[in-house]
Protein backbone atom coordinates (compact mmCIF):
# COMPACT_ATOMS: atom_id res chain seq x y z
CA UNK A 1 0.00 0.00 0.00
CA UNK A 2 1.60 3.59 -0.64
CA UNK A 3 1.98 5.68 2.13
CA UNK A 4 0.36 8.89 2.21
CA UNK A 5 2.68 11.70 1.44
CA UNK A 6 2.99 14.64 3.91
CA UNK A 7 2.89 18.49 3.34
CA UNK A 8 5.95 20.64 4.27
CA UNK A 9 5.56 23.84 5.96
CA UNK A 10 5.76 25.94 2.55
CA UNK A 11 2.66 23.64 1.06
CA UNK A 12 0.72 23.96 4.45
CA UNK A 13 0.60 27.88 4.13
CA UNK A 14 -0.05 27.46 0.17
CA UNK A 15 -2.85 25.46 1.58
CA UNK A 16 -4.23 28.25 3.99
CA UNK A 17 -4.08 30.71 1.29
CA UNK A 18 -6.04 29.08 -0.95
CA UNK A 19 -8.45 28.39 1.60
CA UNK A 20 -8.82 32.00 2.23
CA UNK A 21 -9.22 32.49 -1.54
CA UNK A 22 -11.74 29.80 -1.30
CA UNK A 23 -13.84 32.08 1.10
CA UNK A 24 -13.06 35.38 -0.49
CA UNK A 25 -11.41 36.78 2.13
CA UNK A 26 -8.42 38.01 -0.47
CA UNK A 27 -7.66 37.86 -4.27
CA UNK A 28 -6.26 36.40 -6.25
CA UNK A 29 -3.43 39.33 -6.57
CA UNK A 30 -2.98 38.93 -2.59
CA UNK A 31 -2.63 35.45 -2.74
CA UNK A 32 0.17 35.86 -5.37
CA UNK A 33 1.68 38.47 -3.09
CA UNK A 34 1.42 36.38 -0.09
CA UNK A 35 2.81 33.12 -1.74
CA UNK A 36 5.78 35.83 -2.93
CA UNK A 37 4.58 33.89 -6.89
CA UNK A 38 3.85 35.91 -9.92
CA UNK A 39 -0.03 35.95 -10.85
CA UNK A 40 0.17 33.37 -13.08
CA UNK A 41 1.78 30.56 -10.67
CA UNK A 42 -0.96 31.40 -8.26
CA UNK A 43 -3.26 30.55 -11.24
CA UNK A 44 -1.97 27.22 -11.59
CA UNK A 45 -2.18 26.79 -8.04
CA UNK A 46 -5.59 27.34 -7.37
CA UNK A 47 -6.51 25.51 -10.75
CA UNK A 48 -4.88 22.47 -9.39
CA UNK A 49 -6.72 23.15 -5.80
CA UNK A 50 -10.05 23.33 -6.96
CA UNK A 51 -9.71 19.95 -9.17
CA UNK A 52 -8.12 17.79 -6.71
CA UNK A 53 -7.46 19.43 -3.53
CA UNK A 54 -5.36 20.20 -0.66
CA UNK A 55 -3.18 16.93 -2.57
CA UNK A 56 -2.96 18.85 -5.26
CA UNK A 57 -0.67 21.52 -3.46
CA UNK A 58 1.68 18.58 -3.01
CA UNK A 59 4.87 18.14 -5.46
CA UNK A 60 4.29 16.10 -8.16
CA UNK A 61 8.14 15.35 -7.80
CA UNK A 62 7.98 14.14 -4.12
CA UNK A 63 9.87 10.89 -3.50
CA UNK A 64 10.76 10.38 -7.69
CA UNK A 65 14.29 10.07 -8.88
CA UNK A 66 16.05 13.74 -9.41
CA UNK A 67 16.10 14.74 -12.89
CA UNK A 68 20.04 15.03 -12.85
CA UNK A 69 20.66 11.53 -11.13
CA UNK A 70 23.77 9.81 -11.87
CA UNK A 71 23.06 6.03 -13.82
CA UNK A 72 23.86 2.63 -12.67
CA UNK A 73 26.46 2.62 -15.53
CA UNK A 74 28.29 5.38 -14.71
CA UNK A 75 28.42 4.83 -10.47
CA UNK A 76 29.00 1.08 -11.29
CA UNK A 77 32.07 1.96 -13.54
CA UNK A 78 33.51 4.44 -11.29
CA UNK A 79 33.25 2.43 -8.15
CA UNK A 80 35.27 -0.25 -10.15
CA UNK A 81 37.93 2.03 -11.05
CA UNK A 82 38.47 3.49 -7.85
CA UNK A 83 38.95 -0.24 -6.27
CA UNK A 84 41.10 -1.23 -8.95
CA UNK A 85 43.12 1.82 -9.45
CA UNK A 86 42.35 3.95 -6.54
CA UNK A 87 41.46 2.28 -3.45
CA UNK A 88 43.67 4.03 -1.03
CA UNK A 89 42.85 7.64 -2.64
CA UNK A 90 40.36 9.92 -0.57
CA UNK A 91 37.43 11.20 -2.10
CA UNK A 92 38.82 14.56 -3.33
CA UNK A 93 41.99 13.33 -5.22
CA UNK A 94 39.69 10.37 -6.79
CA UNK A 95 37.11 12.79 -7.95
CA UNK A 96 40.13 14.82 -9.60
CA UNK A 97 41.86 11.27 -11.25
CA UNK A 98 38.24 9.93 -12.74
CA UNK A 99 37.93 13.29 -14.24
CA UNK A 100 41.19 13.98 -15.45
CA UNK A 101 42.31 10.23 -16.66
CA UNK A 102 39.02 8.82 -17.65
CA UNK A 103 36.51 11.41 -18.22
CA UNK A 104 34.33 10.31 -15.62
CA UNK A 105 32.51 13.52 -13.93
CA UNK A 106 31.32 13.39 -10.69
CA UNK A 107 31.16 15.79 -7.56
CA UNK A 108 32.88 15.06 -5.05
CA UNK A 109 30.55 14.34 -2.14
CA UNK A 110 28.80 11.95 -4.84
CA UNK A 111 32.27 9.55 -5.06
CA UNK A 112 32.55 9.87 -1.02
CA UNK A 113 29.09 9.14 -0.33
CA UNK A 114 29.11 6.00 -2.37
CA UNK A 115 32.74 4.78 -1.34
CA UNK A 116 31.31 4.89 2.16
CA UNK A 117 28.26 2.98 1.31
CA UNK A 118 30.54 0.40 -0.78
CA UNK A 119 32.94 0.36 2.18
CA UNK A 120 36.18 1.82 0.27
CA UNK A 121 36.28 4.54 2.48
CA UNK A 122 35.63 5.25 6.38
CA UNK A 123 33.40 8.77 7.31
CA UNK A 124 36.04 10.70 9.86
CA UNK A 125 34.62 11.08 13.03
CA UNK A 126 34.40 14.87 14.34
CA UNK A 127 36.94 15.26 17.12
CA UNK A 128 37.00 17.57 20.10
CA UNK A 129 39.50 20.46 19.57
CA UNK A 130 40.82 23.40 20.77
CA UNK A 131 39.56 26.80 19.48
CA UNK A 132 42.83 28.74 17.89
CA UNK A 133 41.78 32.31 17.24
CA UNK A 134 42.24 33.15 13.43
CA UNK A 135 45.14 34.95 12.37
CA UNK A 136 44.86 37.58 9.23
CA UNK A 137 46.96 36.16 6.36
CA UNK A 138 50.20 38.51 5.47
CA UNK A 139 48.84 41.02 2.30
CA UNK A 140 52.09 40.78 0.22
CA UNK A 141 54.26 37.45 -1.38
CA UNK A 142 57.18 37.11 0.74
CA UNK A 143 56.31 39.04 3.68
CA UNK A 144 56.21 35.89 6.00
CA UNK A 145 56.99 32.27 4.36
CA UNK A 146 56.73 29.35 7.01
CA UNK A 147 58.79 26.21 6.85
CA UNK A 148 58.39 22.89 8.17
CA UNK A 149 59.96 18.94 8.41
CA UNK A 150 57.66 16.46 7.32
CA UNK A 151 58.39 13.06 8.21
CA UNK A 152 56.36 10.44 6.02
CA UNK A 153 57.10 6.80 3.53
CA UNK A 154 57.17 9.74 0.71
CA UNK A 155 58.33 6.89 -0.97
CA UNK A 156 56.06 3.96 0.73
CA UNK A 157 58.08 0.04 0.69
CA UNK A 158 60.00 1.53 -2.23
CA UNK A 159 62.46 3.47 0.23
CA UNK A 160 62.91 4.08 3.85
CA UNK A 161 61.38 6.87 5.49
CA UNK A 162 62.25 10.74 5.46
CA UNK A 163 61.78 13.95 5.53
CA UNK A 164 60.20 17.06 3.37
CA UNK A 165 61.67 20.02 4.13
CA UNK A 166 58.14 22.51 2.90
CA UNK A 167 57.99 26.31 2.63
CA UNK A 168 54.72 28.07 2.34
CA UNK A 169 53.74 31.58 1.70
CA UNK A 170 51.37 33.00 4.33
CA UNK A 171 49.94 35.25 2.44
CA UNK A 172 49.29 32.90 -0.89
CA UNK A 173 49.13 29.56 0.62
CA UNK A 174 52.04 29.01 -1.94
CA UNK A 175 54.82 26.37 -2.18
CA UNK A 176 57.99 27.95 -2.40
CA UNK A 177 60.37 25.50 -2.29
CA UNK A 178 60.62 21.69 -0.86
CA UNK A 179 63.23 18.84 -0.50
CA UNK A 180 63.58 15.78 0.50
CA UNK A 181 66.19 14.92 2.91
CA UNK A 182 67.11 12.07 5.37
CA UNK A 183 66.39 14.14 8.36
CA UNK A 184 66.04 17.75 9.70
CA UNK A 185 69.64 19.27 10.05
CA UNK A 186 71.42 22.39 9.64
CA UNK A 187 72.93 21.62 6.52
CA UNK A 188 70.08 20.60 4.82
CA UNK A 189 68.61 23.85 6.19
CA UNK A 190 70.91 25.97 4.78
CA UNK A 191 70.74 24.19 1.31
CA UNK A 192 67.08 24.55 1.48
CA UNK A 193 67.48 28.63 2.20
CA UNK A 194 69.92 28.58 -0.89
CA UNK A 195 67.65 27.40 -2.95
CA UNK A 196 64.90 29.79 -1.83
CA UNK A 197 67.22 33.07 -2.13
CA UNK A 198 68.18 31.98 -5.95
CA UNK A 199 65.00 31.54 -7.10
CA UNK A 200 62.88 34.01 -5.41
CA UNK A 201 64.95 36.65 -3.17
CA UNK A 202 65.02 37.34 0.36
CA UNK A 203 61.44 37.02 2.33
CA UNK A 204 61.16 39.96 5.28
CA UNK A 205 60.72 37.15 7.90
CA UNK A 206 60.65 33.23 8.41
CA UNK A 207 58.10 31.33 10.68
CA UNK A 208 59.32 28.03 12.22
CA UNK A 209 58.82 25.89 14.97
CA UNK A 210 61.51 25.57 17.75
CA UNK A 211 63.45 22.94 16.69
CA UNK A 212 67.01 23.21 18.08
CA UNK A 213 68.09 24.47 14.46
CA UNK A 214 65.93 27.24 14.48
CA UNK A 215 66.95 28.43 18.01
CA UNK A 216 68.79 27.93 21.22
CA UNK A 217 65.95 25.73 23.68
CA UNK A 218 68.28 25.87 26.86
CA UNK A 219 66.98 28.11 29.73
CA UNK A 220 69.89 28.87 31.29
CA UNK A 221 71.49 30.62 28.46
CA UNK A 222 70.44 34.10 28.44
CA UNK A 223 68.99 35.72 25.14
CA UNK A 224 70.70 37.17 22.72
CA UNK A 225 74.25 35.59 24.01
CA UNK A 226 74.27 32.76 21.81
CA UNK A 227 72.57 31.91 18.77
CA UNK A 228 72.00 28.98 16.27
CA UNK A 229 74.11 28.73 12.98
CA UNK A 230 70.77 29.20 10.66
CA UNK A 231 69.98 32.46 13.16
CA UNK A 232 73.27 33.61 12.30
CA UNK A 233 72.78 33.47 8.54
CA UNK A 234 69.81 35.10 8.61
CA UNK A 235 70.59 37.69 10.66
CA UNK A 236 73.94 37.90 7.81
CA UNK A 237 70.88 37.76 5.10
CA UNK A 238 68.32 40.53 7.52
CA UNK A 239 66.13 38.31 7.67
CA UNK A 240 63.59 37.92 10.63
CA UNK A 241 62.95 34.64 12.33
CA UNK A 242 59.62 34.09 14.10
CA UNK A 243 59.56 30.73 16.17
CA UNK A 244 55.86 29.58 17.14
CA UNK A 245 54.14 28.68 20.51
CA UNK A 246 52.04 25.91 18.82
CA UNK A 247 51.47 23.65 15.71
CA UNK A 248 47.83 25.65 15.26
CA UNK A 249 50.19 28.71 14.93
CA UNK A 250 51.94 28.04 11.72
CA UNK A 251 48.88 26.21 10.17
CA UNK A 252 49.08 26.97 6.87
CA UNK A 253 52.43 25.32 6.74
CA UNK A 254 50.88 21.91 8.68
CA UNK A 255 47.84 21.76 6.34
CA UNK A 256 50.23 21.60 3.42
CA UNK A 257 52.03 18.58 4.45
CA UNK A 258 48.80 16.90 5.02
CA UNK A 259 47.38 17.69 1.75
CA UNK A 260 51.47 16.42 0.63
CA UNK A 261 51.46 13.60 2.48
CA UNK A 262 48.33 12.51 0.37
CA UNK A 263 48.85 13.83 -3.15
CA UNK A 264 52.34 13.56 -3.32
CA UNK A 265 52.70 10.55 -2.55
CA UNK A 266 50.10 9.32 -5.07
CA UNK A 267 52.22 11.47 -7.42
CA UNK A 268 55.73 9.79 -6.69
CA UNK A 269 53.85 5.95 -6.85
CA UNK A 270 52.34 6.78 -10.73
CA UNK A 271 55.92 8.31 -12.25
CA UNK A 272 57.76 5.26 -9.99
CA UNK A 273 60.34 7.55 -8.03
CA UNK A 274 61.71 5.17 -5.32
CA UNK A 275 64.88 7.43 -4.35
CA UNK A 276 65.24 10.98 -2.89
CA UNK A 277 67.38 11.86 -5.73
CA UNK A 278 64.93 11.54 -8.29
CA UNK A 279 62.34 12.99 -6.00
CA UNK A 280 64.07 16.07 -5.82
CA UNK A 281 64.07 16.64 -9.79
CA UNK A 282 60.45 16.04 -9.81
CA UNK A 283 59.31 18.65 -6.80
CA UNK A 284 59.20 21.50 -8.75
CA UNK A 285 56.91 20.19 -11.67
CA UNK A 286 54.66 19.01 -8.75
CA UNK A 287 55.24 22.31 -6.95
CA UNK A 288 53.63 24.42 -10.20
CA UNK A 289 50.78 22.11 -10.15
CA UNK A 290 49.65 22.62 -6.56
CA UNK A 291 50.03 26.12 -6.92
CA UNK A 292 47.55 26.26 -9.94
CA UNK A 293 45.12 24.28 -8.05
CA UNK A 294 45.57 25.55 -4.54
CA UNK A 295 47.17 29.32 -4.43
CA UNK A 296 45.23 32.24 -3.60
CA UNK A 297 45.59 35.80 -4.90
CA UNK A 298 47.59 38.10 -2.19
CA UNK A 299 45.53 41.21 -1.12
CA UNK A 300 48.27 43.45 -2.23
CA UNK A 301 50.37 42.38 -5.14
CA UNK A 302 53.57 43.96 -4.76
CA UNK A 303 56.61 41.31 -3.94
CA UNK A 304 58.09 41.79 -0.76
CA UNK A 305 60.97 39.65 -1.90
CA UNK A 306 64.23 42.10 -2.15
CA UNK A 307 67.25 40.96 -4.00
CA UNK A 308 70.61 39.80 -2.63
CA UNK A 309 73.24 42.36 -2.06
CA UNK A 310 76.40 42.17 -3.01
CA UNK A 311 78.28 41.74 0.22
CA UNK A 312 76.07 38.49 0.78
CA UNK A 313 77.41 36.00 -0.37
CA UNK A 314 75.45 32.80 -0.68
CA UNK A 315 78.23 30.16 -0.95
CA UNK A 316 79.61 31.50 2.05
CA UNK A 317 76.45 32.18 4.10
CA UNK A 318 74.72 28.71 3.35
CA UNK A 319 77.93 27.05 4.88
CA UNK A 320 78.55 26.09 8.46
CA UNK A 321 80.89 28.45 10.59
CA UNK A 322 82.74 27.45 13.34
CA UNK A 323 85.94 29.55 15.34
CA UNK A 324 88.87 28.09 16.50
CA UNK A 325 91.64 29.52 17.55
CA UNK A 326 95.48 28.80 16.74
CA UNK A 327 97.90 26.49 18.85
CA UNK A 328 101.49 27.35 18.91
CA UNK A 329 102.29 25.07 16.42
CA UNK A 330 99.44 26.52 14.09
CA UNK A 331 96.84 23.44 14.63
CA UNK A 332 93.58 23.59 15.38
CA UNK A 333 91.03 20.76 15.98
CA UNK A 334 87.28 20.46 14.39
CA UNK A 335 85.12 17.20 14.71
CA UNK A 336 88.03 14.73 15.80
CA UNK A 337 90.72 15.70 13.35
CA UNK A 338 93.30 17.57 13.77
CA UNK A 339 94.56 20.01 10.97
CA UNK A 340 98.01 22.08 10.51
CA UNK A 341 97.91 25.46 8.63
CA UNK A 342 100.96 25.56 6.51
CA UNK A 343 102.43 29.40 6.46
CA UNK A 344 105.78 31.13 6.97
CA UNK A 345 104.33 33.99 9.51
CA UNK A 346 103.72 31.55 12.43
CA UNK A 347 104.64 34.38 15.12
CA UNK A 348 101.91 36.59 13.58
CA UNK A 349 99.45 33.56 13.57
CA UNK A 350 100.25 32.35 16.44
CA UNK A 351 96.52 32.59 18.94
CA UNK A 352 94.98 34.09 15.84
CA UNK A 353 91.14 33.62 15.31
CA UNK A 354 90.44 31.38 12.45
CA UNK A 355 87.16 31.14 10.61
CA UNK A 356 86.17 27.33 8.89
CA UNK A 357 83.77 26.96 6.39
CA UNK A 358 82.51 23.77 6.19
CA UNK A 359 79.84 22.14 3.83
CA UNK A 360 78.28 18.28 3.84
CA UNK A 361 80.35 17.87 6.43
CA UNK A 362 83.97 18.69 4.91
CA UNK A 363 85.90 21.94 5.27
CA UNK A 364 85.93 24.43 2.38
CA UNK A 365 87.55 27.40 3.68
CA UNK A 366 89.89 28.41 6.83
CA UNK A 367 90.19 32.14 6.60
CA UNK A 368 91.88 34.80 8.95
CA UNK A 369 90.70 38.43 8.75
CA UNK A 370 89.34 37.53 5.18
CA UNK A 371 92.58 35.81 3.39
CA UNK A 372 92.13 32.04 3.05
CA UNK A 373 95.04 29.74 4.33
CA UNK A 374 96.44 26.96 3.49
CA UNK A 375 96.01 23.66 5.49
CA UNK A 376 96.58 20.12 5.25
CA UNK A 377 94.95 17.14 7.62
CA UNK A 378 97.33 15.61 10.19
CA UNK A 379 97.91 11.94 10.85
CA UNK A 380 96.90 11.18 14.56
CA UNK A 381 93.01 11.73 14.90
CA UNK A 382 91.40 11.68 18.16
CA UNK A 383 88.64 9.70 19.72
CA UNK A 384 85.29 9.26 18.05
CA UNK A 385 83.00 11.23 20.22
CA UNK A 386 79.58 10.12 21.20
CA UNK A 387 76.87 11.05 18.38
CA UNK A 388 74.24 13.10 19.89
CA UNK A 389 70.99 12.80 18.17
CA UNK A 390 68.14 14.65 17.77
CA UNK A 391 64.42 13.88 18.97
CA UNK A 392 63.38 13.86 15.09
CA UNK A 393 65.95 11.54 14.10
CA UNK A 394 65.30 9.04 16.31
CA UNK A 395 62.05 8.25 14.52
CA UNK A 396 64.28 7.20 11.43
CA UNK A 397 66.09 5.09 13.57
CA UNK A 398 62.60 3.51 14.54
CA UNK A 399 60.90 2.94 11.84
CA UNK A 400 63.53 1.85 9.92
CA UNK A 401 64.07 -1.27 11.93
CA UNK A 402 62.57 -4.29 10.89
CA UNK A 403 59.02 -6.15 11.66
CA UNK A 404 58.77 -8.94 13.57
CA UNK A 405 56.89 -11.79 11.20
CA UNK A 406 53.99 -13.28 11.97
CA UNK A 407 55.95 -16.74 13.15
CA UNK A 408 57.59 -14.50 16.14
CA UNK A 409 56.73 -15.32 19.56
CA UNK A 410 55.42 -12.32 19.92
CA UNK A 411 53.01 -13.05 17.37
CA UNK A 412 52.44 -16.59 17.59
CA UNK A 413 48.85 -16.29 19.62
CA UNK A 414 47.56 -14.53 17.40
CA UNK A 415 48.79 -16.63 14.49
CA UNK A 416 47.47 -19.61 15.52
CA UNK A 417 43.82 -18.15 16.91
CA UNK A 418 43.78 -16.56 13.20
CA UNK A 419 44.53 -20.35 11.45
CA UNK A 420 42.31 -21.99 14.26
CA UNK A 421 44.65 -23.80 16.06
CA UNK A 422 45.56 -24.32 19.85
CA UNK A 423 48.62 -23.45 21.83
CA UNK A 424 51.29 -25.83 21.96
Amino acid sequence: MKTELKMTLKEADRLTVMKLLENKKINLKQAAEDLNLCYKQACRIRQRYKEEGPKGLISKRREKPSNNHLSNELIQKALNLVKEKYSDYGPTLACEKLEEKHSLKLSRETLRHLMIKEGIWKAKKAKDRKIHPRRTRRSKLGELEQIDGSYEYWFETRAEKCCLLVCVDDATSRLMQLRFCKTETTQDYLHFLKGYLNQHGRPLAFYSDKHSIFRVNYKKIKKDIFSTKFQNALKRLDIELICAHSPQAKGRVERANGTLQDRLIKELRERDISSMEEGNLFLEEFRLIYNKKFAIEPADHDNAHRRLLPSQNLDHLCMIEEERVLSKDLSFQYKTEIYQIESEYKHRLYGKRIQIYELDGKIQKVLQNGKELKYHKWKEKLCEPTKIVDVKELEIYRSNNKKPTKYHPWRRGNFLKKIGAGSP
